[in-house]
């Protein structure tokens, strides 16, 4: 069921933004608008993305990543990955998949949880484009504020999916 309201979904946004422009519709035409802005935003951005992560696939070794980021990385795995994550192009369109990619090579969960909510906020492009327009003093206190926020509720996190036991199969489809 659930996929077959994603394959009738399709064709109906593609049919209203194609009758918007045929009628004259303007928040359908800005709806189009947008969609094309942005796909071709990120044509412009993800494969080079997704080929930064391939090659982090390929050159950083496990072993590197278990030392820095793993079980018994303590504080210096979330200073490691607020560092990632700050200089990470893409927001979470590019911050999931390398997520994923830091556990298959053995993160320490809650250290992936720090590195997807850190990408999400503290992004160095995205401070200093807040800097410009809210102050930098504003962003200071921000990032002070949040960044031990972020560490604690992904530490957390950790804890309580390790008391549900919980795993993330391999292999398993996520677009169903």
């Amino acid at each position: 069921m659930k996929e077959n309201v994603k394959k009738a979904l399709t064709p109906l946004f593609f049919a209203f933004l194609l009758f918007s422009y045929l009628f004259g519709f303007e928040q359908g035409k800005q709806i189009a608008h947008n969609f094309v802005y942005f796909s071709l935003e990120m044509l412009k951005l993800l494969p080079f993305a997704f080929i930064l992560i391939g090659l982090f696939e390929v050159w950083v070794k496990k072993e590197t990543i278990e030392q820095h980021l793993g079980e018994r990385s303590g504080y210096k795995g979330y200073l490691w990955a607020v560092l990632l994550a700050s200089t990470t192009v893409g927001g979470l369109y590019v911050a999931f998949p390398m997520a994923y990619s830091l556990y298959r090579k053995g993160a320490r969960l809650s250290v992936i949880f720090t590195y997807l909510g850190t990408s999400a906020v503290c992004r160095i492009p995205m401070t200093v484009f807040e800097a410009t327009f809210l102050g930098i003093k504003f962003s200071i206190i921000r990032l002070v504020v949040s960044l031990p926020l972020i560490i604690l509720s992904s530490i957390l996190l950790e804890k309580w999916l390790s008391r549900q036991d919980y795993q993330i199969k391999e292999g398993e489809n996520i677009t169903s």
